[in-house]
C-alpha cells in the first residue's frame, strides 16, 4: 500500500460512513493513520474531537491544512488526487447513477439511523423495540429504491464489472442492515454486489472486523 503522507482518518470500526472511506482507500491501495473515536463511549462529543470535527461525527479527514468531515466528500477528494482505479464511471450518465445510488444511502438512509438520531429518540421516550423498527423501516425503504434501480443496470457490481462509489456505499449499509436484523432476501442484486465485493481483498481489509478498534 502507498502511504498518503501525513493524512489521518478519524473513525470507528462499526461506523458505516467510516467503512466507506476505508473501502475507497483500500481499493486505491492507500494507507493512512487511523485514529479511533469510540462512539458508544461518547468520544465524539469530547472537546478535543470537536476541535477536529465540530459536528461530532465520523469520519473526519485531516491532511495538513485540509479538513474534511463527510464521507462522500472525502471519497471524491481521494478519487481526484489518486485517480486510479477510478471510483466513478467514465460515462457522464453512469457517473450520475453511481452518485444517485450512493446518495440514496448517504443522504436518505444512513442519517435517519445515525447514533445521534437513535439517542435523540431515546431522549424523547421511544423504547428500544420502536427504535429498532424505525431503523429497519428506513433501511428497507432505501434498499427497495436501490434494488429497483439496480435491476436496470449490468452487474455484478452496481454498474458493471468493477466497484464504484455506489458499491462503496452499499456494502457498509448491508453490514448495518444485518446488524439490525433486516431480511435481505428480497434484494438479490444488493446481495450479488456484496458477494462480488467479498472476492476483492480491498473489501476484506476495510471490513469492521479487520480494524484495530474492533470490539
Amino acid at each position: 500500500m502507498t502511504e498518503t503522507s501525513s493524512a489521518v482518518l478519524y473513525g470507528y470500526f462499526r461506523s458505516s460512513a467510516s467503512y466507506r472511506v476505508r473501502i475507497a482507500l483500500a481499493l486505491k491501495g492507500l494507507s493512512v493513520r487511523h485514529k479511533s473515536v469510540h462512539l458508544p463511549g461518547g468520544e465524539q462529543n469530547a472537546p478535543d474531537y470537536r476541535r477536529v470535527n465540530p459536528a461530532g461525527l465520523v469520519p473526519a479527514w485531516i491532511d495538513g491544512d485540509l479538513r474534511l468531515s463527510q464521507s462522500i466528500a472525502i471519497i471524491e477528494y481521494l478519487d481526484e488526487i489518486h485517480p486510479e482505479p477510478p471510483l466513478l464511471p467514465a460515462n457522464a450518465a453512469a457517473r450520475a447513477i453511481a452518485r444517485e445510488i450512493a446518495m440514496t444511502i448517504a443522504s436518505d438512509v444512513h442519517p435517519i439511523g445515525n447514533l445521534r438520531v437513535l439517542n435523540r429518540l431515546t431522549e424523547l421516550g421511544v423504547d428500544e423495540p420502536a427504535r429498532a423498527a424505525w431503523l429497519k423501516h428506513w433501511i428497507i425503504r432505501g434498499f427497495e429504491t436501490i434494488e429497483t434501480r439496480l435491476a436496470q443496470l449490468p452487474g455484478p457490481f452496481s454498474i458493471g464489472d468493477r466497484p464504484t462509489l455506489a458499491d462503496v456505499c452499499i456494502v457498509p449499509q448491508v453490514f448495518s442492515a444485518r446488524r439490525y436484523g433486516v431480511d435481505l432476501a428480497p434484494y438479490g442484486r444488493i446481495l450479488g454486489i456484496e458477494a462480488a465485493a467479498a472476492k476483492l481483498d480491498a473489501f476484506a481489509i476495510a471490513a469492521p472486523g479487520s480494524q484495530a478498534d474492533a470490539e
